[in-house]
């Protein structure tokens, strides 16, 4: 398989490391030893002098390259003293080599924090990768029958001549089915991600992958006071654990619950005045967030900035949109959150987001709906379906958004909903299905698009209606959509994104809890408010859940309606083979009258701009690429 008297070539692995320079501006470094070369691009956050990559134990037997923060580093460092261990740094980074120089691969499970590493035994002659518990940081991988390549972008992989960049087409239906890609694919032949929770052992020609954790929702016994009491100081450990950062710390306040909760713990802890940042937009129809982050900017003493975006903004960025995500994924609220990290990176280098409290807590309305739903069609029975057909006609007349959430729940089964991806839970699973051209269809095989949902279905805890939802979300929209966009947007900018609530200890304490700890009656987020309840804001305690409102429907029907027709009717685009006109043409025209398919037009515009990006067009420079953290890449 590998050729171990090959030897890697330092110009591929710097040129590798070059198209990540936006995720580590601050420093480069090699290792190439033979067979094996690891590069690396810094952003400097702990140990600013001292943090050079790659690094080794002391005869330097032992090699990592490191992109993250592992939040108790601390206290692993006093272990690791009392057992001998010499160092030279004051980083995270070197405990981790320490660390598996003691434990070997069970080093993972001692970590706590956000990372994507790898480490080069040389003694072993054994490459050692690993990924945090839910893929906080992306790692990627090519494997051929004489090579393995690893990166913290797929940019970096493409950098091989050797790696020809081919689109996979059976993961086009799998993106439309979700809106993301749901598994270890990308939309790249032979380019994977390395799961979540997992490492991967390379010894000799053998290559194997290994699951180290999964989200267990087994049951404590705590009352809801303990829970609370609990809750609270696990709270304030994360949030003082994920300050720790020899450069200024900022917040990205949403208006929402989740980050204004976080920036209430942190405010107390801080040395020095904290700043924030917010977006809003330009277009009148859209709920404006801003005034409720001021408020709670007020509130904190925070040094406050804002910034807004048009729709011209909008399309300006979605090339680089596409550079910068890699994977097809559809989550227009990541051009606010470049153009917002774009502002944050004038003053800070982290910042601190309430990402992952709602797959934490159940605080999505999709939680309280599909509860009250089912039990609604539980105590109808077989009169459900009628029920359901019945709502629906009566709604023509009456028009009520209730009566149109509730309705198509009444006479399915609440889990079809996740078939048609959690981000259009009532939508048609297939909904691009009618979109596709008698070839491509045969192409499309529809049970791999639905295998990892099927697999995560059969692992979720069965007991708990509402614990069973936060398992398939953590799973799957969570890893596979929201993390990448968090990840990939704000490096984008070289800034390092940090979520507390995706600490793993709170996660597991989460999972214990009972269903109704998390949605009681009509309240979503049950514990976690009657904890911050008399901390924050009540205008913010008691808003209504409305996501990141970027106006991106009411743009691609007004302002980018001549743009989309022209990427989505351009020949070269019809001419992929894909998509049927008179489909495309019939799709435009109906979201135009009525609304209701700009995912599906937003999916169908970036499924396109990836192929000119990555397919055509990827050795041309990107105009306007500006990026800028650290990111271990890598040729074995």
């Amino acid at each position: 398989m590998f050729d171990q008297s090959a030897k890697v070539s330092p110009a591929l692995v710097k040129a590798m490391a070059d198209t990540i320079a936006h995720r580590g501006p601050d420093d480069e470094g090699y290792y190439i030893s033979g067979p094996v070369g690891l590069g690396f691009r810094r952003l400097s956050i702990i140990d600013l002098k001292t943090g050079h990559q790659p690094l080794s134990n002391e005869d330097g037997t032992i090699w990592i390259v490191f992109n993250g923060e592992i939040y108790n580093y601390q206290e692993l460092r006093k272990f690791l003293l009392t057992k001998g261990h010499v160092f030279k740094t004051d980083t995270d980074t070197e405990v981790i080599v320490h660390l598996y120089e003691e434990l070997g691969e069970g080093c993972v499970e001692k970590l706590r924090g956000m990372f994507g590493f790898a480490i080069w035994d040389e003694t072993k002659k054994t490459l050692f990768i690993a990924r945090d518990r839910v893929g906080i940081k992306p790692l990627y991988y090519y494997l051929s029958q004489k090579e393995l390549l690893f990166a913290s972008e797929i940019k970096a992989i493409l950098a091989d001549p050797a790696v020809k960049a081919e689109v996979l087409p059976a993961a086009i239906d799998r993106f439309f089915t979700f809106k993301y890609l749901l598994g270890d694919e990308t939309l790249f032949q032979n380019i994977k991600k390395l799961p979540a929770g997992s490492y991967m052992i390379v010894r000799g020609n053998k290559v194997e992958i290994k699951q180290y954790w999964d989200l267990s929702f087994e049951r404590s016994a705590l009352s809801l006071p303990e829970a609370q009491r609990q809750l609270s100081d696990l709270l304030d450990e994360t949030v003082r654990l994920h300050m720790i950062s020899d450069v200024p710390v900022g917040f990205l306040l949403s208006g929402g619950f989740d980050s204004t909760a976080l920036l209430s713990i942190a405010t107390g802890m801080a040395d020095r005045r904290l700043s924030s940042y917010t977006v809003g937009f330009s277009d009148p129809g859209v709920v404006d967030e801003r005034p409720y982050a001021k408020l709670a900017a007020q509130r904190f003493g925070t040094e406050h900035h804002e910034i807004t975006i048009t729709a011209q903004d909008f399309e300006r960025f979605l090339p680089q949109y596409v550079w910068h995500m890699e994977e097809p994924v559809c989550e227009p609220p990541a051009v606010a959150m470049y153009y917002v990290s774009q502002l944050a990176k004038k003053t800070v280098k982290v910042l601190i987001s309430g990402e992952g409290g709602d797959e934490a807590f159940a605080g999505y309305p999709i939680y309280r709906n599909l509860m009250w739903a089912e039990r609604l069609r539980n105590f109808l029975g077989p009169l459900g379906g009628a029920a359901s057909s019945s709502a629906m006609l009566l709604n023509r007349v009456v028009k009520s958004s209730a009566v149109a959430r509730f309705a198509p729940l009444l006479g399915t089964h609440a889990e079809s909903t996740y078939y048609g991806g959690h981000s259009n839970p009532f939508g048609n699973s297939k909904s691009a299905n009618h979109l596709y051209t008698d070839d491509f269809r045969d192409q499309v095989d529809q049970e791999w698009s639905l295998a990892g949902l099927k697999d995560c279905l059969k692992s979720a805890p069965a007991n708990d209606r509402i614990n069973r939802m936060l398992y398939i979300d953590t799973k799957t929209w969570l890893t596979h959509d929201l993390l990448v966009k968090a990840d990939k947007i704000t490096m984008a900018n070289s800034i390092e994104l940090r979520v507390p609530f995706l600490d793993h200890k709170v996660l597991e304490f989460a999972a214990s809890l009972p269903g109704n700890y998390k949605v009681r009656g009509l309240k979503a987020k049950y514990l976690v408010k009657k904890v911050f309840g008399d901390r924050i804001p009540r205008e913010i305690v008691e808003r209504k859940k409305v996501g990141f409102p970027v106006p991106y429907e009411s743009w691609l029907r007004h302002d980018l309606k001549d743009w989309l027709r022209d990427i989505l009717l351009d020949r070269k685009t019809l001419e992929r083979g894909y998509f049927e006109k008179s489909a495309v043409e019939r799709l435009i025209a109906e979201d135009s009258r009525f609304g209701g398919y700009s995912k599906d037009l937003f999916s169908l515009a970036t499924l396109e701009l990836w192929h000119r990006t990555f397919l055509e067009d990827y050795n041309s420079p990107l105009v306007g690429v500006s990026a800028h953290s650290s990111s271990p890449v890598s040729r074995y």
